[in-house]
């Protein structure tokens, strides 16, 4: 196997989901690509910025980076690449996953609504992936 991507988000299930993507990645020799993505979907409404005048984007790396450290440690058994994507969640993941031998994700985001069983992201990568999708509770 070649490139595993897996989506995180900052939830549960997304740590869940790329524990479990790093573990197929040890196990089967292919690095992990793992993405999080930041999406202002109203551009004409102010958004509040940090006081250092960082980007959004950027801390939007800073928190994955935190988050691929907290989940698989300093040396992760597998070759990492972490990536910090503009656009919405479900569009970039597509995008990202052509030509990756697996998409993982997991099953519900930071989506308030408890009573739904996938999320609208996970059911839009599972629907439209241009590889395998594995989905982790």
């Amino acid at each position: 196997m070649g490139r595993i991507v897996v989506g995180v988000d900052g939830s549960n299930s997304s740590r869940n989901a790329l524990r479990w993507a790093a573990g197929e990645a040890e196990q089967t020799g292919a690095d992990l690509q793992v993405v999080m993505t930041w999406h202002n979907p109203y551009p004409d409404l102010w958004i509040p910025h940090d006081p250092s005048g960082t980007k959004p984007l950027e801390l939007i790396g800073r928190t994955l980076e935190r988050i691929v450290k907290e989940v698989l440690g300093d040396h992760p058994a597998v070759k990492v690449e972490a990536s910090a994507l503009e656009g919405p969640a479900a569009r970039v993941l597509i995008e990202t996953a052509k030509g990756a031998d697996l998409l993982v994700v997991g099953n519900r985001g930071l989506s308030g609504f408890v009573e739904v069983l996938l999320g609208s992201v996970t059911l839009h990568c599972v629907s439209h992936a241009p590889c395998p999708v594995v989905v982790v509770r």
